[in-house]
């Protein structure tokens, strides 16, 4: 594991969003079994129990839950690390919804708050979090993109086009950090077998009902390494999706847009 410059005697501190279950609750798994001590980041109350269960090994593990999609939300999760009086080592920034179906047919309320929770407040905790680490001279930071990143989403338009920006914005602040100290990584899943598609309303799907679904902890193990690594991204999960990432990346959108809805596309969707 990289070395960061500690108070004696202390542990290296790390922050994930979205860590009461899927990939965010396996990246604080990652990082406890790392010797990290963890403030972990969810809006339900599961994630007491998710902290209780990172804790278990002696491991310092402090919940947060807080509506990340909300400004108040954002401010009241850095409230928490910082009163912790440390600085900060690691950040996942993890937290993430989809919204599956036809643009017109979609709730405008689920599409803006994607919006809310997967940009807005992405940059608002990525900018706490570089001031502080900048600050320090060190630390590492991981966004939670996807695979979809790379070319439009029919059927998920919103979700694609946030992880499109997630990536984005990793990728040139990782330029813009890249002498304070502070690496910047963008980890990209394909499909996973987590929650997602059933809350993202997309069970009725070739993708939603896929068989061949990453485990999440192979995801963030991938991710984790990646991070440590000061890598700019990683494509994780299978060879499967290395290829399509290739695929999306030197299509034209006009070509992979519909390849891509075949796996998108609601089975009661007309043709």
């Amino acid at each position: 594991m990289t070395q960061f410059q500690q108070p004696s005697g202390s542990s290296p501190l790390a922050l994930v969003t979205g860590a009461s279950s899927g990939i965010g609750r396996a990246l604080a798994q990652q990082f406890v079994d790392h010797d990290f001590d963890v403030v972990v980041v969810a809006d339900d109350e599961s994630i007491h129990a998710a902290a209780t269960e990172l804790g278990r090994g002696g491991t310092e593990v402090t919940a947060v839950q807080a509506d990340l999609a909300s400004a108040a939300g954002v401010e009241r999760t850095w409230s928490q690390v910082t009163s912790l009086g440390r600085p900060l080592a690691a950040a996942a920034l993890n937290a993430g919804i989809g919204v599956g179906g036809r643009f017109d047919q979609t709730a405008l309320e689920d599409d803006l708050a994607l919006i809310d929770l997967n940009v807005r407040s992405t940059v608002h905790l990525a900018k706490l979090v570089c001031r502080s680490m900048v600050a320090a001279g060190q630390g590492r930071i991981l966004f939670t993109s996807s695979i979809a990143a790379v070319a439009p989403g029919p059927y998920h338009a919103t979700y694609a086009a946030s992880k499109a920006f997630v990536h984005s914005f990793a990728e040139g602040i990782r330029v813009d950090l890249r002498d304070t100290g502070v690496t910047v990584t963008s980890l990209m899943p394909g499909p996973t077998d987590t929650e997602f598609f059933s809350r993202a309303d997309m069970e009725d799907t070739k993708i939603g009902q896929s068989d061949s679904k990453d485990d999440p902890a192979e995801v963030a193990r991938q991710g984790f390494e990646a991070l440590m690594a000061g890598r700019s991204s990683v494509v994780a999960g299978s060879v499967k999706n290395r290829l399509q990432a290739e695929l999306g990346t030197h299509l034209p959108d006009a070509v992979a847009a519909p390849l891509l809805a075949r796996m998108t596309k609601p089975q009661d969707e007309p043709a």
